[in-house]
């Protein structure tokens, strides 16, 4: 009782904008529509710095690192992965999605009952190292990265609530700072050691350092006192929202992560390595553009799912904005890619994989659409229709890659993977049926410009000969005809952008 009180009291002490995501009479619609947009646009911009380092980060490591090292870190990164769907029943997302303000009884029974799962998953994941081990041929090098990934995990645990704290009051320019010291601590150690020679190790000292570091400054950016508590009737509610939350999860871990597992045998370290710097690449947009997007429109969706129409008016914006930024990314890709593994002397070695980059590009381009779709379906409470389509991808998957991949090595897998995207059709025509998108305003104007700017940058790359002025005149010339033809398109654009950032 004394903690309920307690949490009333704080709750009327506190700013009233800490938790304006909350549905109240203050918080309307187009107030909701405008932060959604205008926090979209601002996160995009810090995560392209981090992203930014992460990507030039790779393309260092996998000139230092053989595909045999880069193919061992895929492979064990994988295992942590799965280990680590078992330390959360997706008490995130649903802290998250809660309506009201979670009570610190809530809060600490949640960290409780996270930390014990984490403490079961590493002993699991120490009494499996030696049949890893053997699976996979892993040397002892490799052991001690898989040690480390898992202490990972425990790192990230203690970093959930204070994370969920910022994301529910929107202070996303909080949340990212730890995100951003820790990928410049993780990158920049990294390649440091793999110049030095250090291989796999490098690695291994890179996920330790910063993952203390990015534990320590999380803390002082959100403070937050962890403390053991437990409340059933707190846990249950959780996990009403997060077990089929997590049930998603569950699947696309066995569809993404358990396939590469898979790979790991068929392919052999040197054959997923090249798969990975094909997915890498070809999921780089994405990571740039989209992941900022999903991150800050979750929340909004959800306040608006009593308003169907205001709701299909933010979701059809939020997937052009994604579009008209991933869809270029990917065409200029494909045209770049074939010359800079020629003209970068120790990135020749990739070139096997540029034929696999190409055809994922699918995949990434129609996940653009899918995935803001599907995560509206979770914000309005169908995520019984996303794991109905989660299967769906899951079988489909697990029918076509492997099959595939036996026969033609690492250009098979990456068509199964192609073959799987082109299933998405399905997922539009389900969706249509509970939000109304405008596919034609939201994905036609951004599939128009990107193919008449790849075909300006294929005809200014026959007529040069492989270098870096053909690559810089490719560039240069997808740049300017894109904007051109999205602006004529869209001739509003740079008005619509103007009149987001100026309302209050």
């Amino acid at each position: 009782m004394d903690v309920i009180l307690q949490e009333k009291n704080e709750l009327k002490t506190m700013d009233e904008s800490v938790e304006q995501i909350d549905p109240t009479k203050e918080l309307t619609t187009e107030i909701i529509k405008t932060r959604a947009v205008k926090g979209a646009a601002i996160l995009t911009g810090r995560m392209v710095l981090m992203q930014g380092i992460s990507f030039f980060s790779m393309a260092l490591l996998t000139a230092f690192l053989s595909p045999a090292e880069f193919g061992v870190y895929f492979v064990v990164s994988a295992v942590k992965n799965f280990l680590a769907y078992f330390g959360d029943i997706g008490f995130a997302p649903a802290l998250i999605q809660k309506q009201e303000k979670p009570t610190d009884l809530e809060l600490k029974t949640i960290f409780t009952a996270q930390q014990l799962l984490i403490l079961i998953l590493l002993g699991i994941g120490f009494l499996l190292t030696f049949l890893i081990q053997n699976i996979y041929n892993l040397n002892q090098a490799a052991i001690y990265l898989f040690w480390a990934l898992l202490f990972s995990l425990f790192f990230s645990s203690l970093k959930t609530i204070p994370t969920v704290l910022l994301e529910r009051k929107l202070e996303f320019n909080k949340w990212v700072i730890p995100q951003i010291i820790e990928n410049i601590i993780f990158n920049l150690t990294a390649v440091t050691l793999a110049w030095k020679g250090f291989g796999v190790t490098s690695y291994t000292v890179a996920v330790l350092l910063s993952g203390f570091i990015g534990l320590f400054v999380t803390y002082i950016v959100q403070p937050w006192l962890p403390g053991i508590a437990f409340s059933v009737k707190s846990f249950k509610s959780i996990l009403k929202f997060g077990i089929p939350y997590q049930a998603n999860t569950l699947l696309a871990m066995v569809k993404d992560d358990g396939m590469t597992l898979f790979l790991g045998g068929v392919l052999g370290p040197s054959g997923v390595g090249f798969l990975g710097w094909a997915q890498k690449w070809a999921y780089a947009p994405l990571r740039f553009f989209m992941d900022q997007v999903i991150k800050v429109t979750f929340p909004a969706f959800s306040r608006l799912q009593d308003n169907r129409k205001d709701l299909s008016d933010l979701v059809s914006k939020s997937i052009f904005f994604i579009c008209i930024l991933v869809f270029p990314s990917l065409v200029m890709l494909v045209l770049v890619t074939p010359s800079l593994v020629q003209v970068i002397p120790k990135y020749i070695k990739w070139s096997p994989a540029v034929f696999a980059l190409s055809v994922l590009t699918i995949n990434s381009g129609l996940a653009a659409i899918t995935t803001p779709l599907t995560n509206t379906l979770n914000a309005i409470g169908k995520i019984t229709l996303t794991f109905k389509l989660m299967i769906m991808w899951t079988i489909l998957t697990w029918i076509f890659v492997p099959a595939l991949a036996v026969l033609y090595g690492v250009n098979g897998a990456a068509v199964g993977f192609a073959i799987v995207g082109l299933s998405s059709v399905i997922a539009l025509y389900l969706v249509s049926k509970h939000v109304d998108i405008n596919y034609l305003q939201s994905v036609g104007k951004p599939v128009l410009a990107s193919i008449f700017m790849g075909i300006c940058v294929f005809i200014i790359s026959s007529l040069f000969s492989v270098s870096w002025q053909q690559i810089i005149g490719m560039v240069v010339a997808g740049l300017i005809s894109y904007s051109l033809t999205i602006f004529m398109l869209e001739p509003k654009l740079p008005l619509l952008i103007k009149n987001q950032f100026r309302r209050k």
